[in-house]
């Protein structure tokens, strides 16, 4: 697959990385206290950001942050819900998944629970924009098709987000993040 790897495009693409996720970073500092309030409010002990490993550019792993909006060991009671995944392909998707919270319906609903990806855009492991970071388990299920996901820097949104992310499988997913990769640009970004 041919991809837009120029060098003038990538340093752009790289310096209005660095500098929207610091601008987003400074400009929601004051969201980011009040959701953290709010997660520590409905469970005092457990922690208020998630850390999960995520496949990167190149198969290279790396810990992509987010706010939790899930109970703490709701990681240990996906294997009970497997069977109720909603999608098929490698990813799992439950509409009334039980193990998120409160305040987590309300982040998720809104993609708050993802702003902290914006140290993971400064940090260099994701872009603003870009094919979401598959989890490993799911990169194992890959065909060889799929792991062209895998081509470039995963990013914070990209087109199946915006394209209706809650609607669409996981095939339809691919499908737009290959068209992505294939056209990316400084103005498709």
């Amino acid at each position: 697959m041919a991809v837009n790897d120029k060098k003038g495009y990538l340093i752009a693409k790289r310096i209005m990385d660095i500098c929207g996720a610091l601008i987003g970073l400074i400009c929601l500092s004051w969201l980011f206290l009040i959701v953290a309030l709010l997660i520590k409010l409905e469970d005092p002990k457990g922690p208020v950001f998630f850390r999960q490993v995520r496949v990167g550019k190149n198969g290279k792993e790396f810990y992509m942050y987010k706010f939790r909006s899930m109970v703490t060991n709701a990681e240990e009671l996906l294997e009970s819900l497997l069977h109720l995944n909603e999608v098929t392909g490698a990813m799992f998707k439950m509409k009334e998944d039980p193990r998120v919270t409160k305040i987590g319906k309300f982040i998720r609903k809104t993609s708050i629970d993802e702003l902290p990806q914006l140290w993971n855009v400064l940090k260099g492991e994701m872009s603003l924009v870009g094919p979401r970071p598959p989890l490993p388990r799911e990169v194992a299920q890959y065909t060889e098709y799929d792991k062209q996901r895998l081509l470039v820097t995963p990013g914070c949104t990209g087109l199946w987000q915006v394209s209706g992310r809650n609607d669409l499988g996981f095939n339809e997913m691919v499908e737009l993040d290959l068209k992505y990769i294939r056209e990316r640009s400084i103005l498709y970004d």
